[in-house]
């Protein structure tokens, strides 16, 4: 059994984004319930319709049993969530696709939540009285293993993949710098952005350094807010209220070296400096029958700005190690570029929640409603991760075979 064209994503909603600790008092499960309840509103349904939950990290922001006590959905028939984090951002989606495809459920919503309001005592915020410092594990092999060498967040972590980029294939700053300033100029024209100003040149190469090669333009933002997307069988879809966007392929996981990917870094040297997307796409763009060539629009998860020039090669956009004069050369900028890449601005300048805006954007591109709508889109691609097993790949698009 495929995926293929049997299940679409017919409603798109969110909260505002705010900056981080801007949310409150709203809870992140108030988050959550105002996404859902838009999305479900924008595909001209209620939420009777919804039976299904599929969603990835963090989700609700709250427990199962209870949202589906709040909101009134009259019955859950699926619920399934991905591990590990943003790696299963377009997953999810593909998640509510295969339990429409198997006809355990008929409208499932994808949904992430990410609240990180600090309290008076300047600790984040966390529901239930659970800790909120993301780095306070107990110690482990792992930790051991990266934390003498001075590697205590992502962004160190993936400072390492960008170094051994820069070595092998002679990347430059002047590519991440492009990444940073054409999502910027895409960012600047939608009102849901929280970054409005121009990014120059002057602007990249001025700012401090936080990790080499990395400085404070090659790292997403921290932010609050939610965002839902409701898919439902593509038979159903062709009476709502929106074109669908069907779901035509999508697949989640990694090779197994990959692993716990910066956390752990044991993989081997030709995978290294890449997004451990690769056979994640080649899965993909089989189940499809579709090919780079086919694509209109990236939204490439962009938590930090090197990994936009490591998916664009996994997902075969131009050859391994030629990212950097692949971008250098316009090819990613909108309108006039090859292939327009996070024309919403992504979760270095919009809103970082977690890869969910990513989705909504591959949907709104193929409705035709984008605010720097790409002229023609068929098929729109949306990712998760990079980060440790799964990442993930979506494929929407316009019309069924």
């Amino acid at each position: 059994m495929t995926l293929r064209d049997k299940a679409a994503v017919v409603g798109v909603g969110s909260t505002p984004y705010y900056k981080r600790g801007r949310s409150l008092p709203q809870t992140s499960f108030e988050l959550a319930g105002k996404a859902v309840l838009a999305a479900v509103d924008d595909a001209g349904l209620t939420i009777d319709d919804v039976d299904g939950l599929a969603l990835y990290s963090m989700g609700l922001g709250g427990d199962t049993s209870l949202f589906a006590q709040v909101l009134g959905i009259p019955e859950v028939r699926f619920t399934a969530t991905l591990t590990g984090g943003g790696g299963g951002a377009a997953g999810s989606v593909g998640l509510a696709a295969a339990a429409i495809a198997s006809g355990m459920a008929e409208c499932v919503v994808s949904l992430m939540t990410l609240q990180q309001a600090a309290s008076r005592f300047g600790a984040s915020y966390a529901p239930r009285g659970k800790p909120g410092a993301q780095y306070s594990a107990p110690p482990s092999p792992e930790g051991n293993f990266i934390q003498p060498a001075g590697l205590m967040g992502p962004g160190q972590m993936f400072a390492v993949l960008a170094q051994r980029h820069f070595h092998l294939y002679g990347t430059k700053r002047e590519h991440l710098a492009e990444v940073a300033i054409s999502t910027r100029e895409n960012a600047i024209k939608r009102e849901t952005s929280i970054m409005q100003t121009p990014l120059t040149l002057d602007d990249y190469f001025n700012a401090r350094l936080i990790a080499e090669p990395l400085c404070l333009y090659d790292f997403c933002l921290e932010c609050d807010g939610a965002v839902a997307v409701v898919t439902t069988t593509a038979e159903r879809a062709k009476d709502l209220r929106h074109p669908p966007a069907y779901v035509r392929a999508s697949a989640h996981g990694g090779r197994g070296r990959w692993g716990q990917a910066i956390v752990w870094m044991g993989m081997d040297d030709d995978e290294f400096a890449s997004s451990g997307h690769r056979p994640v796409a080649k899965r993909m763009y089989e189940m499809a029958g579709l090919g780079p060539s086919d694509v209109d629009v990236a939204l490439l998860y962009d938590h930090f700005s090197p990994m936009v020039l490591m998916q664009l090669e996994d997902y075969g956009f131009c050859g391994i190690g030629e990212s950097g004069p692949f971008v250098e050369s316009g090819a990613i900028r909108w309108p006039n570029g090859s292939l327009p890449v996070n024309t919403h601005g992504g979760n270095l300048s919009e809103a970082y929640i977690i890869g969910m805006t990513h989705v909504r954007e591959a949907v709104e591109q193929i409705r035709g409603t984008a605010v720097n709508q790409v002229a023609n889109c068929e098929v729109a691609l949306a990712t998760g991760g990079p980060a440790s097993i799964p990442v993930s790949g979506l494929l929407l698009t316009k019309e069924t075979e």
